[in-house]
């Protein structure tokens, strides 16, 4: 399975061609997008064909308007020769304490449900102890930091064995990274996904007892991951949780992801394995 270099991204390299990009993409006329950027159509055709030059608000706005991720706005900024708007803080950044303690107690009181934070190429950055518990036989060098999600998830030495319905989690999840890349277009993203997408899977297994296991029956308004774990099938949805109009890069692509139970025998096996409290 290969991921062409272009897929869905905005080309060109001036401002001009990826605002238009962006636009396409979001499937709107040059019309709608001025009304929407208090511009004019003409101003906008001049920008998106390299006639005119738009001013740093205007690309900001634009940018706002056609829900540009904040990592590509300052890309656009670049191709039109100003400079970053938004700052890439390292999370490990003093000014950054307020933002990981929050995490931390939202990873602890999601206890003793599973819970990760992961950055935007899926780079695992803290989860809680709960976690721990589904990483039991996951071979050693795939917990060496870094510790990537997609990675422990679909390798042949991760959890990969363990999910009953991999064929449909494993789409699931190359999905998610597809979109990502869509969005963020960086390399980094687009050798994982060359990577964990060509690991070797059964992929026409029909699971145990030869019948289809993706939990549609069970589950009919959500996908879930079912995973064999002592003698047990436990079943959990996953929730996505991002920060809101945020205006720095690292904080952007930050994502929380909460493992829900989604039955009583998995509620009961992490409440007797964790505990209900921390």
């Amino acid at each position: 399975m290969t991921i062409m270099a272009g897929m869905g991204s905005p080309t060109g390299t001036g401002v001009g061609p990826l605002l238009r990009g962006w636009r396409e993409r979001r499937q709107l006329s040059q019309l709608q997008l001025a009304l929407r950027a208090d511009s004019s159509t003409r101003h906008l055709s001049f920008v998106e064909n390299g006639r005119s030059r738009p001013s740093r608000e205007l690309v900001l706005r634009l940018a706002e308007h056609l829900d540009v991720p904040v990592r590509e706005r300052n890309t656009l900024l670049l191709a039109a020769g100003y400079a970053p708007h938004f700052p890439e803080t390292p999370l490990d950044d003093p000014s950054m304490d307020a933002l990981r303690g929050g995490l931390e107690r939202l990873l602890a009181a999601h206890d003793p449900y599973p819970a990760l934070v992961v950055d935007g190429t899926f780079r695992v950055l803290a989860a809680n102890r709960s976690l721990g518990l589904l990483l039991d036989g996951v071979a050693p060098h795939l917990l060496e930091p870094p510790l990537n999600a997609m990675r422990i998830a679909l390798h042949p030495e991760g959890l990969a064995p363990r999910i009953v319905n991999l064929p449909q989690w494993r789409r699931h999840l190359l999905d998610r990274v597809e979109h990502r890349i869509e969005l963020l277009r960086g390399e980094a993203l687009r050798r994982l996904y060359e990577e964990v997408a060509g690991y070797p899977t059964a992929a026409d297994d029909p699971g145990p007892g030869g019948e289809q296991a993706d939990g549609a029956g069970l589950f009919p308004f959500a996908l879930p991951m079912r995973i064999r774990h002592e003698g047990r099938v436990l079943s959990f949805l996953s929730t996505i949780t991002t920060f809101n109009t945020p205006l720095d890069v690292t904080v952007s692509e930050l994502a929380m992801e909460t493992l829900l139970p989604a039955d009583a025998e998995t509620v009961r096996f992490l409440q007797d394995a964790v505990g209900p409290e921390c």
